[in-house]
Parts: C-alpha cells; sequence; structure tokens
C-alpha cells in the first residue's frame, strides 16, 4: 500500500467514527480548531510569506489569491468559529411519513463519507474545506497547490492537533504533503477510499480531473459572471453595484466579467459608470456600440465575451432589451452567478425566471453570492453543475441521505 492509499484508507476509518459522533463533539473540534489556528498566527504568516516569496514570479492575480495577511488570516478564524456554531445538518430529519400499513418512513440527512478537495493558490480553502466537512460529519483529504504547501502545512497540523484534542480522530483532516502532481493522478483512482472529489481552480483543472477518475467530482467551473444593466435602473445604484462587483475582489470567482448596459441607457449613465471603473484602476474592453458612445476604450474581440480576467479587466457590451442580454448570457455565461439592475417588478420577476444560473441576483453586487452572504458560513465552492449541488456548497451541501423504516412485524403484502 503507497503513502497516498494508506492516507486515503485512514480517512475512511475516520470517517466511520465521525458518523456516530455527537453534533456537539464535532462543534468542540470546530471551536478548538479556530482557537488552535490563533495560536499558530505567526507560523502561517511566516510559511506564507515563504511561499509568497518563491511565487514572486507568478501574476499579480495567482499572488493575491496566494497571500495571507491578518484580514485574511482573521477570516479562516472567524470562518471556523462560524461552523462551530451554524445548525447541524446531520440527522436532519428531510421527511417523514406513515404508510396506511403503519410502516412509519423516515428520510434522514447523513454524511457523504471521505471527500478530496483539490485546489489550487487560496490558503483560505483548506479551513473552509476543513471546517465545511467536519460540520457534515466527513473526513477529508485536502490537496492544494504546490505553491501553498508550506501554508497549508502548518494549517493542517493546527487543525488535526484540536480534532485530536476534541477526542475526533485527526485522521478526519488529511493533507497531502506534497508538490508532486503524481500524487493527484494516484488519488483520483482511490475510489475504494473516497466518496466525492471537489476540485477548485482553473478550467483546465477540473476538467483533467473530472476526465481523470470514476469518482464523483463536484465541478466548480468559471465564474464568468454578467449584471445587465436596464434602461429604467436607478444611475447612483448601477454605479455603485458594477464597481462593487468588478473592485471589490476581483480575483475570485463572483466578480463582475462581463457588464450588459441596455440601449436606451442615457449617456451620462454610460459616463458615470466608466468614470467609476477607471479610477478604482478597471480596464474598460468596450464593443463597437459601446466605444461610439464612450470612446478610449478598448475594443472588445469575440473571446473577451467567454473569458474569466479574475483581474481588474471588465467587458462591455451594448445589448437592445432583456432579450438580449438573456441570450449573451445563455451564449456566454458559465451559470455561476448573474444580476439585473432595474426598478422594474416585471424585469426583475422575467431575468430571475429565465436565466439559468446557480445565483441570479436583483439590484445586487455579485461578490454577494457566497455562503457567508446566503447565511451559509464557510463553504468549499460554488457549484456550477446540476449535481449533487449547486450554488454556494456548505454543510449541508455535503450531505446525503439514509431512509429508515420502523415497522411493527409488517410484511409485504
Amino acid at each position: 500500500m503507497t503513502a497516498i492509499e494508506e492516507l486515503a484508507s485512514r480517512a475512511k476509518t475516520a470517517a466511520a467514527l465521525l458518523r456516530t459522533a455527537s453534533s456537539g463533539q464535532r462543534a468542540d473540534a470546530l471551536s478548538r480548531m479556530a482557537v488552535k489556528l490563533a495560536e499558530c498566527r505567526e507560523m502561517v504568516l511566516a510559511a506564507n510569506a515563504a511561499d509568497m516569496k518563491d511565487a514572486s514570479g507568478l501574476s499579480a492575480p495567482f499572488q493575491k489569491r496566494l497571500r495571507v495577511d491578518d484580514k485574511v488570516f482573521q477570516y479562516m478564524v472567524t470562518r471556523l468559529k462560524e461552523a462551530a456554531s451554524l445548525p447541524d445538518p446531520v440527522g436532519r430529519i428531510l421527511e417523514e411519513r406513515t404508510m396506511p400499513s403503519g410502516l412509519q418512513v423516515k428520510r434522514l440527512a447523513i454524511p457523504i463519507g471521505v471527500i478530496a478537495m483539490i485546489y489550487e493558490a487560496r490558503p483560505n480553502v483548506t479551513t473552509d474545506a476543513a471546517a465545511v466537512a467536519l460540520k457534515s460529519g466527513n473526513a477529508v483529504i485536502l490537496k492544494g497547490g504546490a505553491e501553498a504547501l508550506r501554508t497549508n502545512l502548518v494549517l493542517a497540523e493546527a487543525m488535526r492537533e484540536a480534532v485530536r484534542e476534541a477526542g475526533l480522530p485527526e485522521d478526519a483532516v488529511q493533507i497531502i504533503p506534497t508538490a508532486d502532481r503524481a500524487a493527484v493522478n494516484e488519488l483520483l483512482k482511490l475510489d475504494q477510499y473516497i466518496d466525492l472529489i471537489i476540485p477548485r481552480g482553473g478550467k483546465s483543472l477540473i476538467k483533467a480531473i473530472a476526465e481523470g477518475t470514476r469518482i464523483p467530482v463536484l465541478k466548480h467551473y468559471d465564474g464568468i459572471c454578467h449584471l445587465y444593466v436596464a434602461a429604467d435602473a436607478d444611475e447612483e445604484m448601477a454605479v455603485k453595484l458594477v464597481v462593487n462587483s468588478k473592485c471589490q475582489n476581483s480575483a475570485v470567482c463572483n466578480a463582475l466579467e462581463t457588464l450588459l448596459v441596455d440601449a436606451a441607457l442615457p449617456d451620462s449613465a454610460l459616463r458615470k459608470i466608466a468614470g467609476a471603473l477607471r479610477e478604482n484602476g478597471v480596464e474598460i474592453r468596450g464593443c463597437e456600440r459601446f466605444r461610439a458612445r464612450i470612446p478610449d476604450c478598448v475594443p472588445a474581440v469575440a473571446a473577451d465575451w467567454d473569458t474569466e480576467y479574475l483581474d481588474k479587466i471588465l467587458s462591455i457590451r451594448v445589448v437592445d432589451g432583456i432579450e438580449e442580454a438573456m441570450k449573451h448570457i445563455a451564449e456566454h455565461g458559465s451559470g455561476h452567478t448573474d444580476g439585473i439592475i432595474t426598478q422594474s417588478d416585471a424585469l426583475a420577476a422575467e431575468f430571475t425566471a429565465k436565466v439559468d444560473s446557480a445565483s441570479v441576483l436583483v439590484n445586487a453586487s455579485t461578490r454577494l453570492s457566497g455562503g457567508g452572504d446566503y447565511g451559509m458560513g464557510a463553504v468549499v465552492g460554488i457549484s456550477t453543475g446540476r449535481l449533487h449541488a449547486r450554488g454556494p456548497v456548505g454543510p449541508a451541501e455535503l450531505c446525503t441521505c439514509k431512509w429508515v423504516a420502523v415497522g411493527n412485524g409488517n410484511l409485504r403484502q
């Protein structure tokens, strides 16, 4: 048995023990993880500084995702604390009924089992994934990007120690302690131990994992997110929402990538939007109709409509009404997050009914399509697929079900 297979085997054993752990035990482990992580602050920041030094030649957006500063560190601690206090999804009665025969039937939420999390630069995924997995009673195997290995090893060791102190199996949280890509290939073959794989990263990574394993994969594809500014939109609201959606953090999957503006919007609105974006350092790539009204933009090319920039770049297209806006989203969107800015309840209702994305927003920033803003706490990603979960994936989404039927000598007639 190889080291990776041994690790996965231990995770399966830990998952069996977690299934019978009480809600209080798991909450205690999460609280201890937050405390332990806070105690290891200097070690985490030092490890991340070393990772950042080695990544100095990589792109600015990548380095932004890799960096752990005080704000990011506090976010990680807070998410662990929040997970401890969230409602427990395990053991929930999803439905129940008493049959005419007297058979009492229940459908209960139970953990999936062993989850492998394969991701790239962001160290906060390490703590988020552990928090969500433990809250939902699952064991987790973490495989972060090579660039964050030092940081992730420190984070994982702190969390494992906390789990052990809570009286639960420390192997409920495990990390692949190598940057060797061969470890991922081996992990993908271990369907006898691993029940679900969740990849987070670029499209090529997710595609390679989905095509290279028999294990079910919860896909987190591109975030090509849109806002459509309808003709009746409040100009000041539109400016604030566009800027926040693009600039609050341009390097994440729910950042705005394409803005669709109604042709009937006045030039004053377009000037305000463009001016605010430029003040925030955003490069605007406009279609021909937009550039005719707002000069000095970079001409948009066909590839721009299908690009997740993860940077301060925004494509803008002029459309003739809501139908053309929705058609563009259907052709170029990734099914992640799309929104409309309008004062019309009818337009909002039409948009939310017809746009087929995991999150559809009305008069709100695309940056709000996440676990914390939906009251879910930490999430392991935002699924753009349809099975097993869609949208933010929190503890409840990492549960499956079990049917329990109780009779009194009932027989099949």
